[in-house]
């Protein structure tokens, strides 16, 4: 199991009758500053439910180890798309009724404002993130890198790259890189050959990647110099240009996107309490103010139109959301079905070729 982060924030912000925490597992940095400004302060001011964050690299792997150890103590934990259908399958997730959630301030009904796919049976999405090219523009003061193939182009774009470290975008990325159409990857990507290409070209620059596993580090590593390109979540790259002010851009060809939401640990042990939290959270309002933190796009249609400047300008967010119209030129949605049945396995080869 990786390294747990206790990272205990309780929030007493209302007095009255002591009431069951919600004991809630984000990932940290940037993005669980937006979970705790937008979703758990707000929530526990209106309810009175004090809100105990903790952080983790990847939440799914400690609920996982939780469950199956019989010692839950998360609530409620931001997980990606596949870690929750996969965590579903597996029976290690609490069953989320859709009639809990919130409708638009309309009235439409929830199920027909967020946008397809964004509710399971086991999960209820809050952000569209993606995973993006980026790169310190110090490194290169005259011809800038601006697609997939000059990630890969070590002779015109010098210096290393980091890339997180196992099979999922890297592979689509590889591809990608080597010519192949946003729209074509996965049928490519599902036969041997095309796995064998997706290699061969990360076989390109394998001697030259630093490989992350915790989401802060890409923008450490660009900020240090250690690497010149970085394939990141665009949020933390984003923070990292707006809110630290450092010289990064962000290539939006090629983005890979998906979504993230909340999930509740089977044996949650605040049930009833964890469900309030992911209804309040996952109404329009809430949404649109996360992505005012963070450039993490919402889920409902109808908070698109809620979202507002970014936190503390007066420049407004949308143009950086990977949901904004120009952003989606290029852009790839992950393949849920292709990463659930085919995780296992791609991992287990990128093991393999990352050891040889």
């Amino acid at each position: 199991m990786k390294r747990f982060l206790a990272l205990s924030t309780a929030m007493g912000l209302v007095a009255g009758p002591a009431l069951a925490d919600v004991n809630l597992l984000s990932w940290g940095g940037a993005y669980g500053n937006s979970h705790l400004e937008a979703y758990a302060k707000p929530f526990t001011a209106e309810t009175g439910i004090n809100v105990v964050m903790s952080d983790a690299d990847n939440p799914a792997t400690p609920i996982k180890a939780q469950v199956e150890a019989g010692n839950v103590s998360v609530d409620v934990a931001s997980v990606e798309y596949a870690d929750a259908v996969r965590l579903c399958d597996e029976g290690a997730l609490e069953m989320i009724d859709p009639a809990i959630l919130l409708p638009a301030e309309d009235g439409t009904a929830a199920a027909d404002d967020f946008i397809d796919g964004a509710v399971t049976e086991c999960f209820v999405a809050t952000d569209v993130y993606s995973m993006v090219l980026a790169f310190n523009e110090t490194a290169f003061p005259e011809a800038k890198p601006a697609t997939p193939a000059d990630f890969f182009d070590l002779e015109a774009f010098p210096g290393k790259r980091t890339m997180r470290k196992g099979a999922k975008f890297n592979l689509e990325l590889a591809l990608m890189a080597d010519g192949v159409p946003a729209a074509e990857v996965y049928d490519v990507l599902s036969t041997p050959e095309g796995v064998d290409r997706a290699f061969a070209k990360l076989d390109t620059v394998k001697s030259e990647v630093i490989w992350w596993e915790a989401g802060a580090q890409p923008p450490q590593l660009l900020a240090d110099g250690e690497v010149s390109m970085a394939y990141a979540f665009n949020g933390r790259i984003f923070n990292a240009a707006q809110a630290d002010g450092q010289p990064f851009e962000i290539i939006w060809d090629a983005q890979i996107y998906e979504m993230e939401g909340w999930v509740v640990p089977k044996g949650a042990p605040n049930l009833e309490q964890a469900m309030e939290f992911v209804a309040w959270t996952t109404a329009p309002a809430p949404q649109a103010r996360a992505a005012e933190f963070i450039s993490y796009g919402p889920p409902r249609r109808s908070a698109a139109a809620m979202v507002g400047n970014i936190e503390g300008t007066e420049e407004p967010m949308g143009p950086n959301l990977p949901t904004f119209d120009a952003n989606m030129a290029g852009a790839l949605a992950s393949d849920l079905d292709f990463w659930v049945d085919r995780d296992a396995e791609l991992i287990e080869r990128f093991n393999s070729w990352l050891a040889s």
